[in-house]
């Protein structure tokens, strides 16, 4: 695929612009073409496919690669109707708040206090986060319709792979939360030397309780920042 059909936001486009032209990637867009083609037919919801297109790099277009301050690394878009909405971990307004979701809002009040609680009926979008710098990134970027891991092997681990050295490599002080074990897989790339890396278990209902809680991830992330002079994120 050439680069100028990718629509990704600029700063990212430059950084990833090799990815464009190798034959996974031209792989992964034939098949992900090719699945949104199969949503559009018919009416049938289980070939619905999440998020919708214009969401499928939301991550990256509200976190340029220069003003990423923190990552925090997923797995899989949300395979319900209505909630994936292009960052890990965040669902569409008006959905109702995931279980994982719910425990890192639990953690945040631990962490930070009161202050931090989200509003009554929070919202799980998170481009608050975003555009402050914390970049939402899962490693699969789209999915079938109730079939969790279905876009899985298809090149996206590839690509975002590639997004995670970019940023070890050409930026410095960051922060990287890798929560459960196939985050801390992912971020094996990540130089210690330039970066803190927090590790913790995933916030899962099934996990949170063997090492999510009492993580304190959000506190250190913001005095790691503080530490190299740059503004601490608003987790609200």
């Amino acid at each position: 695929m050439n680069a100028s059909a990718v629509k990704l936001e600029s700063s990212w486009k430059t950084v990833l612009a090799g990815e464009f032209t190798k034959s996974y990637f031209e792989a992964l867009s034939d098949f992900v073409h090719g699945e949104y083609l199969q949503s559009k037919k018919g009416v049938d919801d289980a070939k619905a496919i999440f998020p919708s297109p214009k969401d499928v790099f939301r991550a990256f277009e509200l976190c340029p690669f220069d003003q990423v301050k923190v990552v925090i690394l997923g797995q899989d878009p949300y395979h319900g109707a209505g909630q994936a909405n292009g960052l890990c971990f965040a669902v569409h307004k008006g959905v109702v708040v995931p279980p994982s979701l719910k425990n890192i809002y639990k953690e945040l009040v631990a962490d930070l206090g009161h202050e931090a609680a989200p509003e009554p009926g929070a919202c799980g979008d998170l481009s608050r986060w975003a555009q402050q710098g914390v970049l939402l990134l899962n490693a699969t970027l789209t999915v079938r319709a109730n079939t969790p891991g279905s876009h899985q092997g298809k090149g996206w681990e590839e690509f975002t792979d590639a997004a995670v050295a970019a940023l070890s490599r050409g930026r410095e002080g960051l922060v990287f939360m890798l929560w459960g074990n196939y985050a801390k897989k992912k971020g094996a790339v990540i130089d210690r030397s330039k970066h803190l890396v927090l590790e913790a278990a995933h916030p899962s209902p099934f996990s949170a309780h063997d090492g999510f809680f009492g993580c304190k991830h959000f506190s250190k992330a913001n005095a790691y920042l503080r530490s190299k002079g740059l503004s601490e994120i608003d987790w609200h």
